[in-house]
């Protein structure tokens, strides 16, 4: 069982207990990366003039952003990775019927060739019979 971790961190100036049961760099992190979507928002002009109620909707909605951009990479990362599986999975099968062909081709290849020596041989006797019949008239 992981043990919970609870963390101080600095969200926006202001001190706050954070606790989780991932390790404490990663909470530090999250805080972090809060503070720099704030810090995105006060960059814009009007930041100081808003509502905190506005800022904290302007800051989920950057937040919400970041995390459909990501949800949307990860998901077409997802589809490439499946369609290249898939694309293995041809490849193999292709392997695979390839590696048949050449076995057959191997086989018909110590085919011809032992019919190629028989021939030879064949052709031999052949000659040596040539050669015996003439001698022989």
């Amino acid at each position: 069982m992981k043990k919970r971790n609870d963390v101080k961190v600095v969200i926006g100036g202001k001190q706050y207990n954070m606790g989780g049961y991932e390790s404490e760099e990663y909470l530090q992190s999250i805080a972090s990366y809060i503070n720099s979507k704030t810090d995105e928002l006060k960059q814009n002009g009007g930041f100081p003039k808003l509502d905190s109620d506005i800022v904290n909707i302007l800051l989920q909605i950057n937040i919400a952003d970041d995390y459909f951009k990501v949800k949307k990479s990860q998901e077409e990362i997802e589809r490439e990775y499946s369609e290249k599986q898939k694309e293995n999975v041809d490849l193999k099968r292709e392997i695979i019927g390839l590696q048949a062909k050449l076995e057959t081709y191997e086989q018909e290849s110590r085919a011809m060739k032992d019919e190629n020596l028989e021939l030879q041989k064949r052709l031999i006797r052949m000659e040596a019979e040539i050669e015996e019949l003439k001698r022989r008239y």
